[in-house]
């Protein structure tokens, strides 16, 4: 485990969150997102904001290649055209190849065969982190037949334990988004309670997230921090930002706004003082 956080420690946790930020900022890690058409331009809109450089490249023959010189790379299911899922496995092959840290998002899988089987496909390459709501990280451990849609209709400590199994089977860190979001590496975990329901209510406000930990992962390439340090303090500034974000919103529709404005001014002093932190070992 990494000296630099210790899962009990919410100041640990927020101080390495701010440290990561702050090199993110300063060499901004390009960011290989192979998502869905829904949220492409939202996604990243959010990692422009927060000072990262995305890069939607989803085309055969090319995936592969840039996957090779991103700094992290996001795989999110939410649309899987035939060619988006051929560029995906060959994206996949190329981060593996490179050591670029790559993150799952199995979005609606369970129900939905297509998807369903990539995603397990998917697993077995071992990805750096799996990043899901409680429906989708139980239907990607096959306890359930995933939630409705996108929408999860299992709590988040309901998955825990397969939460943990797929940690330990990857090698990686598992992330359950909800109320009070669950990160685990399958024998440390932490919860975090920050975010806001708004998050819920703009198209993307999840899938974005997983984007965020694609940059953060690659931000901590150069660094000594863990990936379960790097996910956490993902998830921890975004759902910061959003909490700020809503402060100032009447709605979705100015949240959405407001949401890129916090997540360009977000910094340090604000995640000390608002990071809400549990964690401890499984």
């Amino acid at each position: 485990m990494s000296d630099l956080l210790r899962p009990d420690s919410t100041h640990d946790l927020a101080g390495s969150a701010a440290t990561l930020l702050e090199v993110l900022r300063a060499t901004p890690p390009l960011t290989h997102c192979i998502t869905n058409a829904v949220v492409t331009g939202f996604t990243a809109n959010v990692l422009l904001a927060l000072g990262a450089a995305p890069a939607m490249v989803d085309i055969v023959d090319e995936a592969g290649m840039f996957a090779g010189v991103a700094s992290g790379m996001l795989i999110n299911l939410g649309t899987p055209t035939p060619e988006q899922r051929a560029a995906t496995l060959e994206a996949v092959v190329g981060a593996t190849a490179s050591g670029t840290p790559w993150v799952l998002d199995p979005v609606a899988i369970g129900m939905l065969p297509v998807r369903t089987a990539l995603a397990h496909q998917l697993v077995e390459q071992r990805p750096t982190a799996i990043r899901g709501n409680a429906s989708e990280i139980l239907a990607l451990a096959g306890l359930s037949a995933g939630g409705r849609g996108v929408d999860s209709t299992d709590s988040t400590d309901a998955a825990a334990d397969a939460a943990s199994a797929l940690a330990r089977a990857t090698g990686g860190v598992v992330a359950v988004s909800g109320p009070i979001d669950l990160i685990t590496d399958g024998e440390r975990v932490l919860r975090l309670a920050n975010g806001h329901e708004l998050l819920t209510r703009v198209t993307g406000g999840g899938c974005a997230l997983g984007a965020v930990m694609a940059a953060f992962l690659g931000a901590a390439r150069a660094t000594e921090y863990d990936t379960l340090t790097a996910v956490a303090s993902a998830s921890l500034v975004y759902t910061i930002a959003a909490e700020q974000a809503a402060a100032t919103s009447g709605g979705p529709g100015s949240f959405a706004v407001a949401l890129l404005d916090a997540l360009a001014a977000v910094g340090a002093d604000d995640i000390g003082a608002q990071a809400r932190v549990e964690g401890g070992a499984m």
